[in-house]
């Protein structure tokens, strides 16, 4: 007797690169492909991990915003610093694509924290943290895109503290990397296929 088939999870996607690299055009082009597929069902929600700690921040934040917004009109965006684990179960269903932009600055909100009235604490490590996110990429219901930086490819930086977080991106990103089917580097706008899924 034949055996029932087993359900297909959804894809998720790391897309890794330097600053101005393309990385969250390219999470934006699957956001984009995602609701053409199906305009009737098909939703999309993007996780900001982005806090403002000053006015440049706050400008960038709001450059960001308005431009997605032109580019992704049917994304919608809510905003996320520190619990990234509890926002994908949330919003992960089978007919949404989440796209989390980005675990570099969620890293930095964990490791980092700058102080802050608005800023929400920390309440378990940062080694709780990833875990935490990595099952929720394990239980995510529909496809998750992922956005992050890769900054250890120049010298080795000065400061205890700088190498600690190098160190701790490294590992993050390994981490996220093997949790994902498709990993994808950024260079100059140009995607690199660093893991795909089996044909």
């Amino acid at each position: 007797m034949p055996q029932p088939s087993k359900p297909k999870t959804a894809e998720h996607e790391f897309i890794l690169g330097g600053q101005k690299s393309g990385k969250s055009r390219r999470a934006e082009q699957r956001a984009i492909d995602w609701l053409a597929a199906e305009p009737r069902t098909h939703r999309a929600v993007l996780i900001a991990t982005a806090q403002t700690y000053d006015d440049e921040m706050l400008e960038r934040i709001v450059r960001h915003q308005a431009d997605r917004a032109e580019r992704v009109p049917g994304m919608r965006t809510i905003e996320e610093p520190i619990e990234l684990a509890r926002a994908i179960v949330t919003q992960s269903t089978p007919e949404t694509l989440v796209v989390i932009d980005c675990l570099t600055l969620w890293l930095t909100n964990l490791l980092m924290p700058v102080p802050s009235e608005d800023a929400p604490p920390v309440t378990r490590t940062p080694a709780t943290h990833v875990a935490m996110l990595l099952a929720a990429l394990r239980e995510a219901r529909g496809p998750v895109v992922l956005v992050g930086n890769e900054i250890g490819l120049g010298v080795i930086p000065l400061g205890r503290e700088t190498r600690a977080f190098v160190d701790a991106l490294g590992r993050l990103n390994q981490d996220v990397a093997a949790a994902c089917d498709r990993v994808t580097l950024m260079a100059a706008g140009l995607p690199l296929s660093l893991k795909a899924p089996a044909a």
